[in-house]
């Protein structure tokens, strides 16, 4: 039987079996030696990284340490960077207030030139053309802006000298034509003996000396703006002053002058005779005026002259209109350059309708041409 056969078999033959069936001690041990071979090159590989050695080592507290050492450091050049950046931005800012403010006072005293012009455009003088304060900018929401995006300083700063160079010149041009106008009509009136009285350039000033206070940065314009009104002023008396001489055209319309000052042949007798005015040939009727402003001090008939306005003026100088046909004054009245005062006639010794116009100075007769032809330059001068 095959059980009995099985049974029946020695202990050396099951042995033999059982080594044929199993794993060879020879291939163990070489599977063994290759597996530790290949886990000391791996623990040698790994003790060749530093970091990863410390922290095999127990040293990983000091790898960490040093980790956080450099992220603190990239932490304080980021703050380093972005404090530079505001402290950028902040100078920005700054330059554009301190821009804003000097605009501000620019713009005020942009108005207070306008205000000066209005004055000299009133007397006549023109200044150097003004651009509106709504083409600069107002303040640093209309600042312009670069292509970047960021506001412009440049062109702010640019906008500001504009202005400065715009009111500094009106106001150098107002100045300069009012003092030399004034200039000429002092100079012209002098020549004939007419007193100009201008304001003072000096007037008195004085206080306790403390020290300066607030923005002085535009102290300098306000004072070149307090010089032109200055000039304004001396350049309106003497204005008035030219205005109220009798220095004017005493007759309005079509006339000619018909004789002059001085010695001429009489009209009546043929011979020489000494001739006290100008003849001014108008059509009877035609309005005689103030040669300047004064007060009628006769109005009447005197020998010779026939009907005869007389006005007294500031300077001491007397006007007088002879040979007229009718009284358009009367004795006190107050009249200014240009008052209709009478109209031409040729009554009292006279050939036909004129009419006769002296300048006297202490009752004597004056060469009245002298005085209109000073008055026509300066009406050159002044328009």
């Amino acid at each position: 039987m095959r059980v009995q056969a099985s049974f029946g078999r020695s202990d050396s033959e099951r042995d033999r079996a059982t080594s044929r069936t199993g794993i060879h001690p020879a291939l163990f041990y070489a599977t063994f030696a290759v597996l530790l071979g290949g886990n000391a090159l791996l623990g040698t590989a790994l003790l060749l990284s530093s970091d990863i050695s410390r922290l095999m080592s127990g040293q990983n507290e000091q790898v960490i340490a040093a980790y956080e050492d450099r992220i603190a450091q990239l932490r304080v050049e980021v703050d380093r960077l972005h404090s530079r950046s505001y402290a950028q931005a902040g100078d920005m800012n700054l330059q554009l207030q301190e821009l804003a403010q000097q605009q501000e006072v620019l713009l005020e005293q942009h108005q207070l030139v306008r205000v000066l012009v209005d004055k000299a455009d009133a007397l006549g003088i023109e200044a150097a053309a003004l651009d509106s304060p709504s083409s600069l900018p107002q303040q640093t929401t209309t600042v312009p802006l670069a292509a970047t995006g960021n506001p412009d300083v440049d062109a702010t700063a640019a906008a500001v000298s504009q202005m400065m160079d715009e009111t500094q010149l009106a106001m150098t041009s107002i100045a300069e034509a009012a003092s030399a106008r004034t200039a000429s009509i002092v100079a012209e009136l002098e020549e004939l003996g007419i007193a100009v009285d201008l304001p003072s350039a000096d007037d008195g000033v004085g206080g306790p000396l403390l020290p300066p206070s607030g923005d002085l940065q535009a102290a300098p314009l306000v004072e070149d703006a307090n010089t032109v009104l200055a000039a304004l002023m001396r350049y309106k008396a003497a204005r008035d002053t030219f205005d109220g001489a009798p220095i004017h055209m005493p007759v309005d319309g079509n006339f000619r002058q018909s004789s002059g000052f001085g010695n001429r042949k009489d009209p009546f007798t043929g011979g020489r005779a000494f001739h006290s005015g100008l003849d001014f040939a108008a059509p009877s009727g035609t309005t005689v005026l103030a040669a300047g402003a004064g007060k009628v001090t006769f109005v009447g008939t005197k020998s010779g002259y026939g009907k005869t306005v007389e006005v007294t003026h500031a300077s001491g100088l007397v006007t007088r209109y002879g040979h007229l046909s009718a009284y358009l004054s009367e004795m006190g009245q107050a009249v200014q350059t240009g008052t209709p005062i009478a109209k031409v006639g040729s009554t009292g010794r006279s050939t036909g309708p004129h009419l006769h116009f002296e300048v006297r100075r202490n009752d004597s007769a004056i060469n009245p041409r002298v005085f209109m032809e000073a008055g026509k330059r300066l009406l050159a001068v002044l328009s």
